[in-house]
């Protein structure tokens, strides 16, 4: 079978990244609340960071890697003129997006962390709501607004305060934003768990608003680290993986079933461990409810699990060869420009080779049609289809350089031969937020 040519794919991804540019509060705050908001601060080694409440949250270099050499990869913290214009200016971003043939994007944010936990830390909550909203009114009307139908708009929840969470979903909601960051884990913020009904005025507003909870890795825990000496290759391997354990956490929650319209997507978590997990949960429900008192009725926690999950995925061929067992209906694919991780400028090409005999029809399912049913966004209504595709987008950038760079500096160890290890990084992300430099 000959699957469709790469250059008439439409491709949605929905999991990237923003960093943010520093005039982000300069359009939605009042001058008494700018005096507050957090401001980038160039500090003496040359790296820019953000500044709050007497914090400081550096651009980590492995964060915001895109376009540079591998072998330069590291923890440091950087500065704007070290990273690619389009990780923080918009219409760069939207040129890098064509080069790499890419329709549309979902933005998790960088500095308030992928579920905006930052804002629950502040003790003055109202500083954490009133900058919370700036900065969901910046990513909805300035970046998301600058192109319509090239967007995905993602908010940010207050974390401390279901009822507010529930009041900022249906604010957005009325903007055109039908998705909203959570966490993989609010334990480990030390909020209640997914398990509580704590969490239900949130779960409700979202059901109501059709709107879709998006649970990232690493929005609910730092880095997971098996010990202090291992290499941290060990890390990069486990990160996805530990999506895996919020899955778990959904399936045997009442969350899925106590609110059926509800829709969560796990990003950056991969699909190859879905079918597995799923055939476990299966046979530990067919084997244990009669004691763990778990009720799914007529279903069985698989199907609930395909009902209201969406998955996805950057470089999966396991998944895509057991798509059937993950669920095809569920599958997204994301770009995760401009992390360390990401397939950015070749995506396209990277994807066909492992669509190999899939059918055309489920290709499309899986590449943007799932993404834009499940997330709410209509790019045909700003751009007609045949300017949507791979090749016509590309067409619109090739003026957009595509060569690697030297900017990043040194990587964390100095010494190659020897293999970073855990401690390494967590030393490098220990003096990357230290106080600024006076």
């Amino acid at each position: 079978m000959q699957c469709m040519r790469l250059e008439d794919m439409i491709l949605v991804s929905v999991d990237d990244h923003i960093v943010e540019p520093p005039d982000l509060f300069a359009n939605h705050l009042t001058s008494a609340w700018k005096a507050r908001a957090p401001r980038v601060v160039r500090k003496k080694d040359g790296s820019d960071v953000w500044f709050f409440e007497g914090q400081q949250f550096p651009s980590i270099g492995l964060n915001a890697v895109v376009g540079r050499l591998p072998e330069e990869y590291g923890m440091e913290p950087t500065s704007f003129e070290q990273l690619r214009p389009g990780t923080w200016n918009v219409h760069e971003r939207i040129r890098d997006m064509n080069a790499n043939g890419v329709l549309a994007s979902l933005c998790f944010p960088s500095f308030p962390g992928f579920c905006g936990a930052l804002w629950s830390k502040t003790r003055d909550k109202g500083v954490s709501i009133t900058m919370l909203r700036a900065y969901n009114d910046w990513h909805i009307d300035e970046w998301c607004g600058a192109y319509p139908g090239r967007f995905i708009p993602l908010a940010l929840p207050p974390l401390w305060d279901p009822k507010a969470m529930a009041d900022e979903v249906r604010r957005v909601a009325k903007k055109g934003c039908h998705a909203v960051s959570f966490s993989e884990n609010p334990e480990k913020l030390n909020l209640p768990s997914l398990h509580s009904p704590h969490w239900d005025p949130f779960w409700s507003a979202c059901s109501d608003e059709g709107t879709i909870v998006c649970i990232h890795i690493g929005s609910g825990a730092p880095m997971s680290f098996t010990s202090m000496d291992a290499p941290v290759d060990v890390m990069l391997t486990l990160q996805p993986l530990e999506i895996a354990a919020c899955a778990a956490d959904l399936i045997w929650s009442r969350v899925l079933r106590a609110f059926p319209k509800l829709r969560i997507a796990l990003s950056e978590g991969g699909i190859g461990w879905v079918p597995y997990l799923l055939e476990r949960a299966d046979w530990v429900y067919r084997n244990h409810h009669a004691w763990t008192h778990q009720e799914f009725g007529s279903t069985l926690p698989s199907e609930v699990f395909r009902e209201h999950v969406v998955t996805c995925f950057i470089d999966d061929p396991v998944g895509i060869a057991n798509r059937h067992a993950v669920g095809l209906e569920s599958i997204t694919w994301e770009c995760d420009y401009p992390h360390s991780d990401t397939t950015w400028p070749r995506s396209p090409e990277r994807l066909a080779a492992h669509f190999v005999d899939v059918p055309d029809a489920e290709i499309d399912a899986i590449t943007h049609r799932n993404a834009l049913r499940h997330f709410r966004l209509d790019p045909f209504a700003h751009i007609a289809v045949d300017q949507c595709r791979v090749g016509a987008l590309r067409a619109l950038a090739r003026d957009v350089d595509l060569s690697v760079s030297r900017k990043l500096g040194k990587p964390v160890s100095a010494d190659r031969t020897k293999p970073i290890t855990s401690q390494d990084v967590v030393r490098q992300l220990a003096s990357a937020f230290k106080s600024p430099a006076a």
